[in-house]
């Protein structure tokens, strides 16, 4: 008999064809959008705190944009899609036991080393209260939590209550923010704190709904055939989140504090763009992982690369012409002339990485194969941050030697696809 829970979950028949893609795909995209929105909002409270807080701020959270997010979302994107498509979903609460263990007890000993080095970091960072720093760990708990059981969401193509788990999270930041800012005066703490509570919010929710799945008593899985799949999701995406977010946390120890705030404020926006496009990808993915389990083939990859590609044009040319606009409206007189500078730059560096998304999705959806490319993007990351360690004489530096490494990025990305398309076709000639 079907379980009423799971098919209102997605987790016994996901839907299918080009309609439910665009249907799901428009409802995360607005939920991002608008949950994006939510978040991107706090960052007005930046005429309301004084010079240095708000790149305190922006360092705080590109601590929390810095973590491994994204590969655990995937990882477990990848292992609950190919659950529900062999009907192993007893295999996959084990994982996700597996995983909660794993990060908590990462968490633990990360934390225990942050706060032995506390006054270190303070003084690097410029920052006088370890009141932010000691909400951050917490954050950083709940962020090893939320993708998670995000993962589990978008494997099980429940997208309606990842949406809302989003909005929750944006809607709980924005409002604490406010309070502490506005209310208490408490100013890059009171905003973390806000961070803390949309969390919160967001995991109690995506918990709430991917019950039925974790709650399930775990049965023996073969790790080694886990290890395999899980390896290349972890370098691929860890690689790619690295390049996404990687230089807001090093530009934060190169410049002053001024400076560091013109470039968040230009991040922020330009980062926006990627609010859009993202959702075509993370709907994409369960699909294309659903039709790898059971050697059926799909079309949807080139669809959704000229989609995020068209998308991401417009909105980076939207950027470059609204920018000083936007920041005028958004941010302090003093932020305009430099922020609008960085913004066309910032911007276009999105685009070759929104595209490079699309095709990483599409070589990890089937992880077996994509060690090689894997590390090959893990090599990159690692190439970037060398980079941008040699050259940040300039802050426009920092964005054009990140625009090339997404453009090789997308290089990297584009040979692999069109290889592992020749491979696939030619081993279908014979059949023909």
């Amino acid at each position: 008999m079907t379980d009423p829970q799971a098919s209102r979950s997605g987790t016994d028949n996901p839907p299918t064809g080009h309609g439910s893609f665009f249907r799901q795909s428009g409802w995360l995209m607005l939920a991002n959008v608008v949950g994006g929105a939510l978040m991107w909002a706090v960052h007005f409270l930046n005429k309301f705190i004084p010079p240095g807080e708000y790149g305190s701020f922006g360092a705080l959270l590109a601590v929390v944009m810095l973590l491994p997010t994204l590969p655990v979302q995937m990882v477990l994107a990848q292992q609950t899609a190919q659950a529900i498509a062999t009907r192993r979903e007893r295999a996959v609460a084990g994982v996700i036991h597996a995983v909660w263990l794993v990060t908590t007890l990462v968490w633990l000993v990360g934390a225990v080393v942050v706060l032995g080095f506390q006054d270190t970091i303070l003084a690097r960072w410029h920052m006088n209260s370890p009141a932010g720093l000691w909400i951050t760990l917490v954050i950083v708990l709940l962020s090893l939590w939320l993708p998670m059981f995000w993962g589990v969401l978008q494997g099980q193509q429940n997208f309606l209550w990842l949406g809302w788990s989003m909005l929750a999270s944006g809607f709980g930041r924005l409002a604490v923010a406010v309070l502490a800012v506005l209310v208490l005066r408490v100013y890059a703490a009171g905003m973390m704190a806000g961070v803390l509570l949309g969390t919160a919010l967001g995991v109690g929710l995506a918990a709430w709904q991917t019950r039925r799945l974790w709650w399930l008593r775990a049965e023996p899985y073969e790790a080694r055939a886990v290890w395999r799949q899980i390896i290349p999701l972890a370098l691929g995406f860890l690689g790619f989140q690295i390049l996404f977010t990687g230089d807001t946390i090093l530009v934060k120890a190169w410049f002053s504090q001024d400076q560091v705030d013109f470039y968040v404020s230009a991040g922020t926006l330009s980062r926006a763009l990627l609010w859009l496009v993202l959702p075509l990808a993370a709907v994409m993915f369960p699909r294309l992982v659903h039709s790898a389990a059971r050697a059926e083939k799909s079309d949807l990859s080139g669809k959704v690369l000229l989609a995020t590609v068209a998308l991401a044009l417009v909105g980076a040319a939207a950027l470059a012409l609204l920018g000083p606009w936007v920041v005028r409206l958004v941010y302090k007189p003093e932020f305009v002339a430099v922020a609008s500078a960085l913004l066309p730059w910032y911007a276009g560096a999105m685009v070759p990485l929104a595209a490079a998304n699309v095709l990483l999705n599409q070589l990890l959806a089937r992880p077996a194969a994509s060690l090689v490319p894997a590390v090959c993007v893990l090599g990159l990351a690692i190439a970037y941050v060398v980079a941008l360690s040699l050259f940040h004489d300039r802050l426009v530096t920092v964005l054009q030697v990140m625009g090339l490494s997404n453009v090789a990025l997308l290089g990297v990305c584009g040979w692999f696809a069109w290889r592992a398309a020749a491979l696939r076709r030619q081993s279908e000639a014979p059949a023909r």
